[in-house]
């Protein structure tokens, strides 16, 4: 990191990661093409989990090459008098693998209970009827990295 006066602690880029509204994964192909997908996750047990329709680049390109990275942008708001910006932010990388069974339900309840917290039961029953439909992934974190302007 070249501003390490900017640098966070493990435990700030944790609560940004967690608290986080949604993520940017990237991945990139064997033959080196990058892709960024904006995505929606959650955080269980220090593992971060999404899901995906059953095909597609994203899917494609984990299954190739499983190494990825994971951005999360916390606070961010522009301070137009002095040209810069104040913000928080976090960078994972890692690797991706797809879950099945109990873990890939408690996956699914994960999203349903940070995304519709007050629809838990209609969650779980969109769960039910959509499941084998849905794939998911696991990106075990191998590092993970913030900073932060807060002036």
């Amino acid at each position: 990191m070249r501003r390490k006066d900017r640098a966070i602690s493990s435990q700030e880029a944790w609560r940004i990661l967690t608290n986080g509204e949604h993520g940017v994964l990237s991945t990139a192909s064997l033959q080196g093409i990058p892709y960024g997908v904006p995505l929606n996750y959650c955080v269980l047990d220090g593992a971060v989990y999404f899901h995906c329709a059953p095909a597609g680049r994203k899917t494609d390109q984990i299954l190739a090459n499983p190494r990825v990275s994971f951005c999360v942008v916390g606070h961010a708001c522009p301070l137009p008098e002095s040209f810069s910006t104040c913000y928080e932010s976090i960078i994972l990388s890692g690797e991706a693998r797809e879950v099945f069974g109990p873990e890939k339900q408690s996956a699914l309840q994960g999203l349903v209970a940070k995304y519709a917290p007050d629809h838990i039961e209609n969650g779980l029953e969109h769960i039910n009827q959509h499941a084998s439909h849905t794939r998911v992934f696991k990106l075990t974190i191998h590092s993970i990295n913030g900073k932060a302007n807060r002036a």
